[in-house]
């Protein structure tokens, strides 16, 4: 039925036939035309009707008819049976039970709908045309790399000896089944995901439809497909197996895919002395190792912001913040505003230093020999830790002056982009408390921060809903997990300080525990930075000091 607002630019018909209308029941809430109205009257002869002149209908929720007692409508449920009642039944065989008004549990279950439905619009849908598009990235990727891999493989054939068309021949097919096999579960992949965009593009406009009715069945009937559709098919794995060769004059000649191995006494051969990998994943070393330890003079140290590949800014509990290179050596010092010491530093993709200041609520940035203010946190919030993110936005962690709140505000330029604070039921997402959220961006635009309050990591996607928790119960420590400075690397990974038990805690991008850095002599760990070369550099609270941490191959 269409709304008041819309009344006035549509041609209203009768809703029994295709008349224009001129009647209007406002018991039942129809339009009707003139010859509709006995017919509507005699159908429904035991329920009262208010016919009126269209101009002069009345829009009003029209409860559902009682099962027990004609021409009586439903206005209350009774929560003891769990049925819709009529004033008959609450004074007969419902007498004394519990009810709850029917207009209440109907713009209860409304507005529920109303949120439901742009969840599905606005983020839902456009996740899966997103997962929809990076599949056919995916099988294209795939497509390109299996030719590569087939050029290469034709290369080497040419100077084998007659064995060879027969080997190779063989691990073409093997290829191709690898491929056929792959590309056809990717093809499913998308196929699932493109098939579920229909269905929740019909779901969306039956939710509209539902929204303007106000028919209280047709909602308080309404079954909800929300969670069905927020479980998106889980990501087909599309590594690929490397094609690996060993090929020294007068030796044995190898050539390996996968499991698929192939063997041959070379006499002669110059060409083929190269190893060819397609293999796009760095590992992690079985133990860490520690390259060098760096002295600052600061006691304590509190936070460390890698510059580059040799060099970082740290600072401590003075006004002072300074950049100092691999071996130590101080190369350049700034005087901050802050009437105690910085909440925090971090460095601009451009590289220049970024603090933020508790006293003047100011978030700061140090470029052209001077200082300027970036953002001034609103009245009664304290910006703490800082990130820069690859778009250049900057992520503040925020509290409140009394300590009872935390969130995450991102900044575009000047303007807020998003705050980050409650999960999908009004819940805070983290907890209040003595210290500040460490906040950074992961490569796939997840916010990940550590709550020192509540010993978590929380993790939640670019749109702010929740992914995953993580309170260091896998890495199985002696002491409670105690997680302070956070960062991610180029591999997605999150790295974690925990200063009850003086260890690092590496985890992948979904929240899975992959092991502890614990053999580097790390004490206290408080500053976390990860340089270009993707070394870590951890700082040391009590000493001053900074570990350099080389923990990938």
């Amino acid at each position: 039925m269409a709304t008041p607002t819309t009344w006035a630019q549509e041609a209203i018909t009768c809703d029994l036939c295709v008349k224009p209308t001129q009647q209007f029941c406002n018991s039942c809430q129809l339009s009707l035309c003139v010859d509709c109205v006995s017919k509507h009257v005699v159908k429904l002869k035991y329920q009262p009707h208010d016919i009126v002149h269209f101009k002069d209908r009345k829009i009003q929720l029209v409860f559902p008819e009682c099962e027990f007692h004609s021409s009586q409508r439903c206005e209350a449920h009774c929560q003891q049976c769990d049925v819709p009642v009529c004033l008959k039944c609450i004074l007969g065989s419902h007498n004394e039970h519990r009810y709850k008004d029917m207009s209440d549990i109907f713009n209860s279950k409304k507005k529920k709908l109303e949120k439901e439905t742009k969840e599905i619009e606005s983020t839902i849908i456009p996740q899966y045309k997103k997962k929809h598009e990076e599949t056919e990235s995916k099988i294209s990727i795939i497509m390109a790399e299996f030719d590569e891999l087939n050029n290469e493989k034709e290369k080497h054939r040419q100077s084998w000896h007659q064995e060879v068309d027969t080997i190779f021949n063989e691990l073409g097919s093997l290829m191709k089944s690898i491929k056929e096999n792959l590309l056809a579960a990717l093809t499913s992949h998308q196929s699932k995901i493109k098939n579920q965009i229909p269905n929740m593009t019909k779901t969306l406009q039956q939710n509209k439809e539902i929204l303007k009715s106000n028919n209280v069945s047709v909602v308080t009937n309404y079954k909800s497909k929300l969670q069905e559709y927020r479980n998106m098919p889980t990501d087909i794995d599309n590594k690929l197996p490397s094609l690996k060769t060993n090929a020294v004059q007068g030796k044995v000649l190898s050539l390996e895919l996968g499991e698929y191995k192939a063997c041959l006494t070379q006499t002669s051969l110059s060409s083929l002395t190269e190893e060819v990998s397609y293999s796009y994943l760095q590992k992690l070393l079985e133990q860490a190792k520690s390259i060098t330890t760096i002295p600052t003079g600061l006691n304590p140290l509190y936070h460390v912001a890698c510059v580059g590949v040799d060099e970082a800014w740290v600072c401590g509990k003075d006004k002072t913040i300074r950049r100092v290179d691999i071996h130590g050596s101080v190369w350049d010092t700034v005087t901050t505003t802050c009437k105690t010491w910085p909440n925090d530093i971090t460095v601009t993709r451009q590289g220049y230093l970024v603090y933020s200041d508790h006293h003047n609520r100011t978030v700061n940035i140090v470029r052209h020999n001077g200082t300027e203010t970036l953002i001034t946190t609103p009245q009664g919030w304290i910006p703490g830790q800082l990130y820069c993110t690859k778009s250049g936005d900057i992520l503040v962690s925020m509290f409140t002056t009394d300590g009872s709140q935390r969130k995450i505000v991102h900044y575009q330029g000047l303007a807020v982009k998003q705050e980050i604070d409650r999960n999908e039921d009004g819940e805070p997402i983290y907890k209040g408390g003595e210290y500040s959220l460490c906040v950074v961006e992961n490569n796939n635009g997840d916010i990940v921060a550590s709550d020192l309050n509540a010993d978590t990591v929380v993790v939640v996607d670019r749109s702010g809903i929740v992914r995953f928790g993580y309170d260091g119960t896998p890495a199985r420590r002696k002491k409670s997990f105690n997680p302070a400075h956070i960062v991610t690397d180029s591999m997605s990974q999150i790295i974690v300080t925990d200063l009850n038990n003086d260890c690092l805690h590496i985890l992948d991008q979904n929240g899975q525990f992959l092991r502890c850095v614990d053999n580097c002599g790390l004490d206290n760990p408080q500053g976390l930075s990860v340089d270009s070369e993707g070394r870590l550099w951890v700082g040391s609270h009590d000493s001053g000091e900074v570990k350099v941490i080389q923990y990938m191959e």
